[in-house]
């Protein structure tokens, strides 16, 4: 990667930790004036996305009608999909709460699932990975000393959704993705997980398995689920107010939800990957992008937002404990798992992959069918 003079913006507090950032002549960013762009996009779909929202909850209904259920929803004990259960519930959707079970989930996240399901009444599915097939995925990546680490799970939880949802004839899936708290994500910190190229590569180095049983989900599958199933997945709370804190008091109150952390730290394996081997491999610190996403959304204020990243990533007496979960589960050993850590870094460009073709895909989806 070519060498640049360190540069933060001053709107958010995205900075050249992201390779391809671009700045203004007044030192604004690429990546909150695209956000502030899209925002406003998402925005104007109504009156603050409220009749949208009204309209695609009325197609949801419509479309799921002589069937079991209306909506399928991705559910990991987190805040966002927690909400969107709570959202659905309120609205009367028939809804099917799915799990990707990849067999790291915190204590906090499985109760959270389970209070979700209990006090809503809502029907809830578990798809549970073949661990030793998915271990040995985990550790190709890891051992590839890529940013994508999290690739693998990324994948498996599309795959599994679509699925189930063909199983079930549904047509929707809902996803607690939300522009307000995920808008901003560097390419080079998350590189696209519909290329089976890239996933192929590295597996084909790096592990010793042959995958069998793993739900893949590349763009030829996407494809598929899209246009001959007919399965759309939707981002509902992108069409209402939605305040991350707001959405946590509604949960603790009315469903017994415990927080866990951190932004995707329902996860340990995700936690001990965003919070300790990406700053230690590539100096990169996810809460720049989320605290960005949330200044430009005006929850928090850039002075806030320096001022958390002030605060450690990491508990030092804690990440050693971390360590030997990780380790023990990833059956290794913990020098190994220090060596995987202590790896230099690379980039999704360092292995074969379709980026050309995938954008090239894409833009003619974006173009004539988005």
């Amino acid at each position: 990667m070519i060498q640049r003079d360190y540069q933060q913006c001053v709107r958010c507090v995205m900075d050249t930790t992201d390779p391809e950032i671009q700045f203004d002549e007044k030192g604004i960013c690429n990546h909150c004036t695209g956000f502030i762009a899209r925002r406003r996009e998402i925005r104007e779909m109504g009156k603050a996305g409220t009749e949208h929202y009204e309209s695609l909850i009325q197609r949801i209904k419509k479309k799921g009608k002589g069937r079991k259920y209306d909506a399928l929803l991705g559910i990991s004990g987190g805040v966002d999909s927690s909400y969107a259960a709570y959202l659905l519930k309120k609205s009367g959707v028939r809804v099917l709460l799915v799990h990707m079970d990849n067999g790291w989930n915190s204590d906090d996240a499985n109760l959270n699932i389970r209070n979700v399901c209990r006090v809503l009444g809502l029907e809830y599915e578990s798809y549970v990975l073949d661990w030793e097939e998915f271990k040995d995925i985990q550790l190709a990546f890891l051992k590839a000393s890529v940013v994508e680490a999290e690739t693998p799970t990324d994948i498996a939880i599309q795959g599994a959704l679509h699925r189930i949802a063909a199983e079930n004839k549904i047509k929707f899936i809902i996803s607690g993705c939300n522009y307000a708290t995920e808008g901003i994500l560097p390419k080079f910190w998350h590189y696209n997980a519909r290329d089976t190229k890239y996933f192929n590569s590295i597996v084909k180095k790096f592990g010793t398995r042959k995958v069998k049983l793993f739900p893949n989900f590349g763009y030829l599958t996407e494809i598929y689920y899209k246009f001959i199933k007919g399965i759309r997945v939707l981002y509902l709370l992108n069409y209402i107010d939605y305040n991350k804190m707001d959405a946590m008091s509604v949960l603790e109150k009315d469903l017994g939800w415990k927080y866990y952390g951190g932004k995707h730290y329902e996860s340990r394996f995700t936690k001990f990957i965003q919070s300790y081997m990406l700053p230690r491999k590539f100096d990169l610190d996810y809460r720049k992008a989320t605290l960005s996403s949330q200044i430009c959304a005006g929850d928090v204020s850039r002075e806030q937002a320096l001022e958390i990243l002030k605060e450690p990533i990491y508990n030092e007496s804690d990440i050693e404990k971390d360590k030997e979960y990780i380790a023990k589960k990833l059956s290794i050993s913990k020098e190994e798992l220090n060596k995987i850590v202590e790896l230099p870094g690379k980039y999704y460009n360092e292995y074969p992959n379709d980026e050309k073709k995938l954008n090239f895909i894409y833009n003619i989806y974006r173009k004539y069918f988005s």
